[in-house]
């Protein structure tokens, strides 16, 4: 059974493959997508061969500028045979509500700081 963490290199292969095919479908250059993305070139190529990952404005950023949504993204295409949704799509969102939930714990505990200062 694979184990998918947010960051995990089947994770990568298939962003890269969605950015690819999204890339190719509008008929952009990598050079192209990251004007339009307000992103580095590196960045795409880094992305594209699966050697980074990206942060949740990224992800944003580049679902906006191929016309589909972040989840989009992160979903295996659907001649993908290798992958069992059954099993990925649970463990995704339960890496989606760490992240978020992380996230607004420091956010909260950060205001109540800003709240006893004040």
């Amino acid at each position: 059974m694979e184990d998918f963490t947010i960051e995990s290199p089947e994770l990568r292969k298939i962003l890269s493959a969605n950015i690819k095919a999204g890339r190719k479908r509008l008929g952009l250059s990598q050079e192209k997508l990251a004007e339009w993305a307000g992103l580095s070139v590196q960045m795409i190529n880094s992305v594209e061969g699966c050697r980074a990952w990206v942060g949740e404005n990224t992800l944003i950023s580049l679902a906006e500028t191929l016309g589909v949504e972040v989840f989009q993204l992160l979903t295996p295409p659907a001649e993908e045979k290798k992958l069992d949704l059954d099993l990925f799509a649970p463990r995704l969102l339960l890496c989606l509500k760490q992240e978020i939930k992380a996230d607004v714990e420091a956010r909260f505990d950060r205001f109540l700081k800003l709240e006893r200062k004040g």
